[in-house]
């Protein structure tokens, strides 16, 4: 009897040393495959990212800024819409996934025309995702491009005089939050800009 336990005992050992064999085989080839294969480090996604708006890039400081406006413009989206871009607010007519209101387009229409550009959005153009990260481009171009996160989040929510007014405070603070939060990598692929 003690012999029969004695060859079960070591049977058991056995399997069990082959089986650690086995799984160690196992992650080192699948260490191996991803050394083989890296995902892009940050740089390669900004740079393609950027590549994507026909921008060219000088120095990294130019890096820092686009990530932070573009991760700003996604963060409002969030708290704007939750990405929905039939989003509609019929107290405010604000429509698609960054709440664009008629005025905003009138305003956006106003800077195109002083810039000497001919083109115009319409209305309708607010349920495009495409055409109201334009629209906030023309508009973040033409009025906010040396302000701070803060006074451009504050500003698109209560106009010009946004950021003195203590109604805009909470929109920032959720902005904020949501900008903290974002794990910029993998959110450029649901917003696509």
């Amino acid at each position: 009897m003690l012999i029969l336990e004695q060859q079960s005992e070591s049977y058991i050992m056995s399997i069990r040393d082959k089986f650690m064999k086995v799984m160690f085989s196992i992650i080192l080839l699948i260490l191996f495959a991803l050394s083989l294969n890296p995902s892009p480090t940050i740089v390669d996604q900004k740079v393609i990212c950027l590549e994507d708006e026909h921008m060219t890039i000088k120095d990294d400081a130019m890096y820092s800024t686009l990530d932070s406006v573009k991760r700003l413009m996604h963060s409002m989206i969030h708290v704007e819409s939750r990405g929905n871009d039939s989003s509609f607010c019929e107290k405010e007519n604000a429509v698609g996934c960054l709440q664009i209101r008629p005025i905003m387009v009138k305003e956006v229409n106003r800077f195109l025309r002083k810039l000497g550009n001919e083109k115009r959005y319409t209305l309708n153009e607010r349920w495009s995702r495409k055409k109201s990260i334009e629209m906030f481009r023309v508009w973040y171009n033409y009025r906010h491009s040396e302000s701070t996160l803060e006074v451009i989040a504050r500003s698109w929510n209560g106009g010009p005089r946004g950021p003195k007014r203590k109604s805009t405070l909470n929109y920032w603070k959720k902005i904020e939050l949501h900008y903290d939060e974002l794990d910029y990598n993998n959110y450029l692929g649901r917003y696509k800009v």
